[in-house]
């Protein structure tokens, strides 16, 4: 509503069932939601940290720490705390980690925003500080605090791994985690032209098999596929197989849409079948010049195909999933032909070294193994539940996107909350040098990063201001960069006695994303939600002509 005049009537601008609200009202309730949505997995964060059982709308129940997980299942109404939401996506997406302390950051530089907006400090100048404060951050992190770390030491690189993998429910088994995560990034690893590629979503595939024990589980040198072969008779043991990958049918073809044949006489339908079997005939032969012992196909194999495979002692494997088919492609060193006219000798896949057909449980897998430098591979992995398995799962996918970001980037700094009680007496020191407002907020940065080692010692259940207040003396002194707190303990440590370490890449990600996010949610002084007419509404004035007000 508008009023016009002094006194005069009011104006309707806005549609009467759209929804309105701005100024305070609405940076106060961005401020909220972050901080609700920090406050539900902060007790995620560390060693120590608990788990959250959530139930999904099908009724599964998912048990996990990790926060891309937990934020994944809720459902949310307020537009910034889908945002903030999002913002635990983006983190696993681009380094893999660090989806929980993201969260808890985000929501901790929010909630430091509001002592200034109630001074009546204008957003604007908020932004400036925080802009300012993030760049030195980022700066300072890079220049004095992080390490360069040799990538060829199996064992060191082991442990840095394990020091990510510490805080997650695997740390059980957090050894064979992280040598499976290791030798997994190192075969899909790939250079070409002085460019790096690791690919562990397309190339290294996690096939969980409930039984057995956590410690079966291994990576293979090849590919394993749920699948058997199509024909009782094919061998299902082949050393050294000739393998040819194909994307197309080895049945007869059917019409586009729906086709109708007239038939006059007997001789006909007989003809037509006899086509129907020339047309599979000619397809079986085409393979079979190639001199294949295994056959993998993405689309159906016809009952007559496999008997002239059975006859020429070709094992088959139909329907696999592009995916798989791409891998095996990469593993053996063949090429996926989509029309077996096209078949030639250099098509045929010759780097595997065994293929071979286990039952495990109730079902059947093929193994396709022993491959001769794959660049993809199979983690198999063994546990006694399918929950545990799931959770084994995630915590395995952040350990593969560690080993990714230290080996793609070999830059390491202090955990345990070290390196930002370092970068927080930085800022502090900075700060100094800052003129006018804008020194507030770049200093509340500062404060906000206390964040992570504050949490940590609340998770272990110690005594947070007597054990901060030690931390933050240790730093004042300027040398103690790689002192934090032991999140098993709740005391103080140095992380490099205890070899606690975490990516560059991860940190910087934590805090341009956090700080960036709240830049974003500070910048908003109006929120309108439009909402739905309800059914059969009328009312009872003209209606309105013209454009329909925006819905929804």
């Amino acid at each position: 509503m508008m009023q016009l005049g002094g006194g005069g009537q009011q104006l309707l601008v806005l549609s009467q069932n759209m929804k309105s609200e701005s100024g305070k009202k609405v940076q106060q309730g961005n401020i909220h939601a972050a901080k609700t949505i920090a406050d539900v997995i902060r007790t995620c964060l560390g060693p120590k940290s608990m788990l959250k059982m959530l139930m999904d709308p099908m009724g599964g129940i998912v048990m996990t720490n990790d926060g891309n997980a937990i934020l994944r299942e809720i459902q949310v109404q307020h537009p910034a705390a889908k945002s903030m939401i999002e913002i635990s996506r983006t983190q696993d997406e681009e380094v893999g980690d660090g989806t929980t302390s993201v969260i808890v950051l985000a929501g901790e530089v929010m909630t430091l925003a509001e002592p200034f907006l109630q001074k009546g400090i204008h957003p604007t100048v908020i932004i400036s500080g925080y802009r300012q404060a993030l760049e030195d951050l980022v700066a300072a992190a890079r220049d004095k605090i992080a390490v360069r770390v040799e990538t060829n030491d199996r064992e060191a690189l082991i442990g840095y791994i394990q020091s990510s993998v510490q805080t997650k429910m695997v740390k059980r088994w957090s050894r064979t985690v992280c040598e499976i995560a290791l030798d997994a990034v190192k075969t899909v690893s790939f250079e070409q032209n002085g460019r790096k590629e690791i690919d562990i979503k397309r190339y290294a595939r996690v096939e969980k098999i409930p039984g057995g024990a956590m410690e079966d589980s291994k990576v293979l040198d090849g590919i394993l596929i749920n699948k058997d072969v199509v024909h009782p008779r094919m061998r299902r043991k082949i050393v050294n197989p000739r393998i040819v990958l194909l994307d197309c049918n080895l049945e007869y073809k059917k019409g586009e849409s729906q086709t109708n044949i007239e038939l006059n006489k007997e001789e006909d339908f007989m003809k037509v079948l006899q086509l129907e079997e020339e047309f599979i005939r000619r397809q079986c032969d085409e393979i079979i010049a190639v001199k294949p012992d295994l056959v993998i196909s993405e689309k159906g194999v016809s009952d007559l195909a496999q008997h002239f495979l059975v006859k020429n002692n070709i094992s088959c494997l139909r329907r696999l999933k592009k995916a798989d088919n791409n891998r095996v492609s990469r593993a053996v060193g063949a090429n996926v032909v989509s029309d077996t006219a096209d078949l030639k000798e250099e098509d045929v896949g010759l780097g595997c070294g065994l293929f071979e057909i286990k039952k495990i449980g109730d079902e059947y897998f093929s193994f396709i193994i022993e491959c001769k430098d794959p660049k993809a591979c199979s983690l198999m992995l063994r546990g006694p539940s399918k929950d545990l398995l799931n959770e084994i799962e995630r915590n395995l996918q952040d350990a593969m996107q560690v080993t990714r970001n230290i080996l793609m980037e070999p830059l390491l700094v202090p955990g345990g909350g070290a390196c930002e009680m370092a970068l927080a007496n930085i800022l502090n020191e900075q700060a100094k040098s800052v003129t006018g407002v804008e020194q507030w907020p770049y200093k509340a940065i500062a404060k906000s990063l206390e964040v992570i080692p504050r949490t940590l010692i609340q998770n272990c259940g110690a005594n947070t201001i007597r054990t901060l207040t030690t931390l933050r003396a240790k730093h004042a002194t300027g040398q103690n960069y790689s002192w934090g707190v032991d999140g098993e303990k709740g005391v103080l440590a140095d992380m490099q006695e205890l070899s606690i370490w975490d990516p560059l890449s991860v940190k910087l990600q934590v805090y341009k994303t956090a700080i960036e996010t709240s830049i974003l949610l500070l910048r908003i002084d109006d929120i309108v939600s439009g909402s739905k007419k309800t059914t059969g509404e009328s009312g009872g004035g003209p209606q309105p002509t013209g454009p329909r007000p925006m819905e929804d």
